[in-house]
């Protein structure tokens, strides 16, 4: 499965894009991909508590005391959905193609310091998306260190 990411420099910022396939329409991945049950599962402090609308709010805590909001920035259902995250801003967008969709993930950030491990954990996120997505049972594989391995070669920053 292709799906590995890319990043770009942004107006004075960064963005790491990474884009996978579903065997699935864009109605079913929205669906799943915004369910607070599931989203908890796949994205990274998410508590499941998710206000599903423009402005609405979606709860974090980092299991060390710290918690906090996103603020949901865009919603067309079943083809984008988007928030920020403190300063970052998260945009997904999912189109139909073939028998399925293409979802085109977006991170967009200022501390290029940081691009290859939050690619390297983003890679992660997304792939257990796509099992929740596929009815697979979420693993979540040991390959941090050779994910990590692959982006600081092939991601033009240092770090």
């Amino acid at each position: 499965m292709n799906g590995y990411g890319t990043l770009h420099a942004l107006n004075g910022r960064f963005a790491l894009k990474f884009e996978r396939f579903f065997p699935r329409n864009p109605e079913e991945v929205f669906r799943v991909m915004t369910n607070p049950s599931y989203f908890s599962q796949w994205y990274p402090f998410a508590t499941g508590e998710m206000d599903l609308r423009l402005g609405g709010k979606i709860a974090f805590d980092d299991g060390e005391g710290i918690t906090y909001t996103a603020t949901v920035t865009s919603l067309e259902k079943p083809y984008s959905f988007g928030f920020r995250e403190v300063e970052d801003l998260i945009n997904i967008s999912l189109r139909e193609e073939d028998k399925g969709c293409q979802m085109t993930f977006t991170h967009t950030f200022d501390d290029v310091s940081w691009a290859v491990n939050t690619a390297a954990g983003w890679h992660r996120c997304l792939d257990v998306l796509h099992q929740i997505v596929n009815g697979q049972p979420v693993k979540w594989k040991d390959n941090s260190a050779e994910l990590r391995e692959y982006y600081r070669e092939t991601l033009d920053v240092i770090g």
